[in-house]
């Protein structure tokens, strides 16, 4: 809107050449400056850069805040300077990148251009972080939300079995469809595909011990094909637009809730029904606390990123609406239960947990607060075992009290007390549990305590509820062939052409005409040129044929 060209900085080459692939295909002039450019085309784009040519140029911050670059930008009428994922910018984030704090001398080289941060994940403290880094104090802050409601929420805790969870997942709900599975390991990463390879799907590892060749590669592949699955560290996404990923599962437990937002908020994109699918064990806790305690961040970022875990714990063993939680996170309210999370589809039972809680505390303290949960439950259960007649836990008036409960139902109790803050995890100690102060009060009576029954896995349809939104239309499918063959044609991914919305829609109204077929959701006058008789085509071939 605004003459000259925006400055668009942008962390990632791949995040770069998704949007400007698809911004030429909405006719924007839009390129960008990154070291995968030979040195003639990066001339090339600085050559028409300088002659006014370029709505939009992305640059990597590294490369704007060189000498020759900002002198360069002075040869040129500048519109605006956006900067993307402007939560890079915080110390406290899960994407922090130093240059991004270096970015205030945008503000000081060029005062009258206006600036814009933009990011799809930053809570109010990051927000204020962003704005007083980048010295946007007196900005206006437009805040759109954060609630996604295509996607569905669904986290259950499995110690074991979670790999064959996941199979069954994807085969009755997403048989076909694009996903990411997450997990902490590159070791797991890549035994994860390996396995869901042998298992008869495409899957593909990514991580940041792979070379950068084979990343690209199976990143390729993944924006290219149908039915691919990434199976990634959190490497893996920030230069991700790909519309119709179809879910996202995570392996193991996020660090933060900033980063599960993020990470699931790639599903669904455009707007059809999505699954944030997770698979998470106590272990992941006592493993992300200690990396955390092990890193090289001083005791105050530490300490915030430990309360950032609690969060993400304590998320986990939610009983109530989880987007409402999730969403409260941020600041952002919902006044009635979403009905589109697993705590609202199928409400957890709930019990009085309050003595069990206090003879599981009891045992904490009685065996001197340094054993993991194992042992823990076998003292409750009376086991007769070598290691427990060792200590002498055997006589301890603890042992033996919990044989009203499984080891399964004492497992849980575990977990949610951790979760709820009344037992902390030491892993300098192998996972050892430790009493906080919070437990006072259950242990004198004080308070009760309602805890999650632990439900059975629930059943589900075959079918996808976005192959269900589509519904089992011949023409769609027909429609999505024809997407894929301008694609290949023009070597871009299927949905930058069009979004599988846009397709549902043109199944479900039919348009015989160009002025119709302008009319569907996403189909600007660039595309209709482009598009439009070739899609027209493939309608009236399917109702000549029927």
């Amino acid at each position: 809107m605004r003459e000259g060209t925006g400055i668009v900085v942008s962390p990632l080459i791949a995040l770069m050449h998704d949007q400007v692939v698809a911004l030429k295909q909405l006719g924007v002039r839009a390129e960008y400056l990154n070291s995968s450019l030979s040195a003639e085309e990066a001339r090339g784009v600085e050559n028409a850069l300088t002659a006014g040519e370029l709505d939009l140029l992305y640059v990597a911050p590294e490369r704007l805040l060189t000498e020759r670059f900002l002198n360069l930008l002075n040869r040129v009428r500048l519109a605006l300077f956006a900067i993307d994922e402007a939560h890079c910018v915080s110390q406290w984030g899960h994407d922090f990148r130093p240059e991004y704090v270096q970015l205030s001398v945008l503000h000081e080289r060029f005062p009258n251009i206006p600036r814009i941060a933009l990011t799809a994940t930053a809570d109010g403290p990051t927000r204020a972080e962003i704005a007083q880094r980048l010295q946007l104090e007196e900005a206006r802050h437009f805040v759109t939300g954060f609630d996604r409601p295509n996607i569905r929420y669904h986290v259950r805790q499995e110690a074991s079995g979670a790999r064959e969870a996941l199979l069954r997942f994807i085969r009755e709900q997403h048989a076909g469809e694009a996903g990411i599975v997450y997990c902490l390991s590159r070791k797991r990463v890549d035994e994860v595909a390996a396995w869901l390879n042998a298992q008869g799907l495409t899957a593909l590892p990514y991580h940041a011990g792979m070379d950068a060749g084979s990343r690209r590669r199976a990143q390729e592949r993944f924006l290219m094909e149908d039915g691919v699955i990434v199976v990634a560290t959190i490497a893996f996404g920030m230069g991700i637009d790909k519309p119709d990923v179809r879910f996202v599962a995570h392996l193991n437990l996020p660090k933060s809730l900033e980063a599960y937002y993020q990470e699931t908020g790639r599903a669904g994109r455009d707007g059809l029904p999505a699954d944030a699918w997770m698979r998470y064990s106590l272990s992941d806790a006592i493993q992300l606390r200690r990396m955390l305690d092990e890193s090289d961040a001083d005791e105050t970022h530490r300490r915030i990123e430990r309360q950032k875990l609690d969060a993400m714990l304590g998320y986990c063993e939610l009983i109530s609406c989880r987007r409402q939680s999730l969403l409260g996170y941020f600041g952002d309210m919902l006044h009635e239960p979403c009905g589109n999370c697993d705590n609202c589809l199928e409400p957890p039972q709930s019990w009085d947990a309050t003595t069990a809680a206090q003879k599981a505390l009891s045992c904490v303290h009685r065996t001197g607060q340094r054993f993991g949960v194992n042992y823990l439950v076998d003292v409750l259960l009376g086991k007769d075992d070598e290691r427990i007649r060792r200590f002498g836990h055997h006589e301890l008036s603890t042992f033996g009290i919990g044989q009203d409960l499984s080891a399964n139902d004492w497992r849980a109790v575990f977990r949610q007390l951790v979760a709820r803050g009344y037992l902390i995890a030491d892993h300098d100690s192998y996972g050892g549990l430790r009493m906080t102060s919070a437990c006072r009060p259950l242990l004198r009576g004080e308070e009760a305590l309602q805890l999650a029954k632990q439900a059975a896995p629930p059943r589900r349809g075959k079918k996808s509820r976005a192959q269900a939104a589509a519904g089992d239309d011949p023409l769609f499918e027909a429609l999505r062939g024809r997407r894929r063959e301008l694609a290949q044609q023009q070597g871009v991914p299927p949905y930058v052409v069009f979004h599988d919305s846009t397709l549902a829609a043109m199944a479900a109204t039919r348009p015989q005409s160009l002025e119709e077929f302008a009319g569907l959701p996403g189909v600007g006058e660039r595309k209709l040129q482009t598009y439009g008789a070739a899609f027209l085509e493939v309608i009236r071939e399917h109702q000549a044929s029927l």
